[in-house]
This record gives C-alpha cells, sequence and structure tokens, in this order.
C-alpha cells in the first residue's frame, strides 16, 4: 500500500484543463513534425551539391528537439519537479521498459548515437545487410532507404552495432560509378583505354572536377577493362552508367573490337556483356 501511495505522490492532480494543454501539446509537436519533414526536403530538392545533403540532415535532428521539448513540457504538466520525483520515475520507467521494450529501446538509443556519429544520413546512397538505396528518412527507431527499383527497405538503428555499412558518398556529391567491358584479348590496349576515356569526357552527366580512370585486368578468359568516374549528382548514377555503358559498347563495337563470346559464361566464368555498377570501386 505504501508502495503504490508513494508512486501517486509522484505525480499531479490531472485536472480537463491539463489534459487538454497536453493533447494541445502532442497535437502541436505532431503538426511541426509533420511541417518539418516536408518542408526541408522540398527545399532540399531545389538545391545541389553536399548543401542539399546539409539540409536533409536536419530533418531528423529537428524531430528530435520537438519530440524532447513536447516530452520535458507534458512532464512538467504531470509531475512534481523534485529530484525524489525524478529519481523515483525514471526507476520505474527504466525497470519497465528495459524488460519489456529492449530491443526497441536499443534502436532508440542507436538512433541517438546514429545523429551524432553519422554513418549515414538522408540522400546518401549506402548498403547495409544486401540492401541498396538511397537514405530517404532517418526516424527515432530505424532509416529508411530507397532502392532503385523503388523499393523501401526500413533498417533498425540497432544495425549500426554489429553490421557492416557501406557508404557511397558520405554526405557528398561524390559517388564513383563503374562501367565494366570484358573484350576479346586481341586488341589494341591503348586504343579502348583513349576510347572509353572520350566516352567518359563527353557524358552529359559526368562531374569533370573529378578524376576519371580506367582499370585494366588481364583474365584468362578475356581483358577486363573498368571505366570510373563521377556523376554531377548521386541521383543520376544510373542515367550515367547507362550512359557509358551504350556509348562505349557504340564506340567499341565501330572499331571493330570484340566483345567476349557468350560461351565463356556459360563455362563457369564471369559475365561476357558488360554488366554495370555503381557500389563497386
Amino acid at each position: 500500500m505504501n508502495g503504490s501511495e508513494n508512486v501517486a505522490e509522484i505525480f499531479r492532480n490531472v485536472s480537463q484543463v491539463t489534459l487538454v494543454q497536453i493533447v494541445l501539446i502532442i497535437l502541436g509537436a505532431w503538426g511541426i513534425i509533420a511541417l518539418l519533414a516536408r518542408f526541408l526536403p522540398m527545399v532540399a530538392n531545389r538545391i545541389t551539391g553536399r548543401a542539399r545533403f546539409n539540409v536533409l540532415a536536419l530533418v531528423p535532428v529537428f524531430r528530435l528537439l520537438v519530440i524532447v521539448a513536447a516530452a520535458v513540457m507534458i512532464f512538467n504538466l504531470l509531475i512534481e519537479p523534485t529530484i525524489e520525483n525524478l529519481i523515483a520515475l525514471l526507476g520505474l520507467i527504466g525497470l519497465g521498459l528495459g524488460f519489456a521494450f529492449k530491443d526497441y529501446i536499443s534502436s532508440l538509443i542507436a538512433g541517438m548515437i546514429t545523429l551524432y556519429e553519422a554513418p549515414y544520413r538522408p540522400g546518401d546512397w549506402v548498403e547495409i545487410e544486401g540492401a541498396y538505396g538511397e537514405v530517404r528518412a532517418i526516424n527515432m527507431r530505424s532509416a529508411e532507404i530507397v532502392t532503385p527499383d523503388d523499393t523501401v527497405v526500413v533498417i533498425p538503428h540497432l544495425t549500426v552495432w554489429n553490421k557492416l555499412i557501406y557508404n557511397a558518398n558520405d554526405g557528398g556529391r561524390n559517388l564513383q560509378c563503374v562501367a565494366d567491358f570484358y573484350l576479346h584479348p586481341d586488341h589494341d590496349g591503348r586504343q579502348v583505354e583513349q576510347i572509353l576515356y572520350d566516352v567518359a569526357y563527353t557524358s552529359a552527366w559526368l562531374q569533370f572536377d573529378q578524376p576519371v580512370s580506367v582499370i585494366v585486368q588481364e583474365k584468362p578468359w578475356a581483358t577486363h577493362y573498368r571505366l570510373k568516374a563521377y556523376p554531377v549528382d548521386p541521383r543520376h548514377q544510373f542515367r550515367f552508367i547507362t550512359d557509358l555503358t551504350l556509348r562505349g559498347k557504340e564506340a567499341l563495337r565501330n572499331e571493330e573490337i570484340r566483345f567476349l563470346p557468350s560461351p565463356a559464361y556459360a563455362e563457369g566464368s564471369e559475365p561476357a556483356n558488360p554488366a554495370v555498377h555503381a557500389r563497386e570501386k
């Protein structure tokens, strides 16, 4: 009985006016969060470069600030703000939530660490446990990424504790793309190298202040060329790779340079046709 009385003493006498105030605080916080979630991405989409990623990164920060401010206001309405009451209340909450929502609380804590360490931010292109896409939102418990085929993947922040996170652009606009070409070994390598450089430098999607490189590796079954370059914006990576691949194939065929015959692929080797990707570096 004494325990129940002690718990009851922590809270104020809640009146109808207090309940109305709590509801208004919750609705106000929800409205501000919804407004920020719409307004800031709209502003970010109108600008380019690193400024876009900085604006997108403000969304989860402001959301956390609004939630904390609303929680403090509600806390003051419900509880007598004394040291004894605070210690007792925090003990009760910690004991109850610690057992019931261990993983959920871990994800919330990991979410706060994510805001501080920033292993990924809105606008980053990341790969986590095989899922590759653009970070669309960072919520309190999880992050949402949108894959190239427009699938939304929800990843709990708890993942940051023990999983590898691959970040392709790390808060900036520099994302390296790679176009692969597998050619018959009987050709002039210097000629092919120059052709691929010309293809990259004449692309409408190329970011000219970043380097372009051609990497060559001789394999038992073909000569592997990797054309590496950076698009103007990470969101253009797939258009950029497509442009490099199609115009590269056209330029090589115009010089009668042969691609690897398909039987090599049937024998278990790597693909004969140019396989393109944006994540391999």
